[in-house]
């Protein structure tokens, strides 16, 4: 019978996994290779990375998508060594790995939303920071941060997705 304190060890698109206790399924450190957008970007080696917990505007919601692009841009510079760490579910259906970023010891998941360049999206079971960054929507919205000051949540992402609203350009 294997013990739970097993570590097992796999070579996936250029990161490297160590599974951990339950809560913590596993970290890979990764170098950022490019941004797509202000929730999603490239490890080198290939790796797709979706952060967890967030969402920002599409690239075709205009002005709104291109600062939560930039945003994530600023806090994820090209060769940025960082840490990932994924959740209950490692990946989504688009087989992109579902993490939360760490940039030395700032979750950046938390920073986008603390400084309004995106929406909270909690989908069970990646609940582990789920209270913690709802604090960091919550303060940004009272505040007016980011896209909170000027409308850009007007046409929330997963609304513009499902075609409920249009931004404009």
């Amino acid at each position: 019978m294997r013990s739970r304190s097993l570590f097992l060890m796999s070579l996936v698109g250029g990161v490297l996994f160590l599974p951990g206790p339950a809560h913590r399924l596993s970290t890979a450190e990764c170098a950022v290779a490019k941004v797509v957008d202000g929730d999603t970007f490239y490890c080198r080696g290939g790796t797709k990375v979706r952060l967890i917990g967030i969402d920002t505007p599409e690239r075709g919601q205009g002005d709104a998508g291109l600062r939560a692009r930039q945003a994530l841009s600023l806090l994820l510079p090209l060769g940025r060594q960082i840490r990932l760490e994924t959740d209950v579910r490692p990946t989504d259906r688009y087989r992109r790995l579902l993490a939360y970023v760490w940039s030395g010891d700032i979750l950046v998941n938390e920073v986008m939303l603390r400084r309004g360049w995106a929406v909270l999206l909690t989908i069970p079971p990646n609940v582990k920071y789920a209270e913690r960054l709802q604090r960091a929507q919550k303060e940004a919205r009272a505040g007016g941060a980011g896209l909170w000051a000027g409308g850009g949540f007007d046409c929330p992402p997963q609304a513009y997705r499902r075609k409920e609203c249009v931004t404009p350009p």
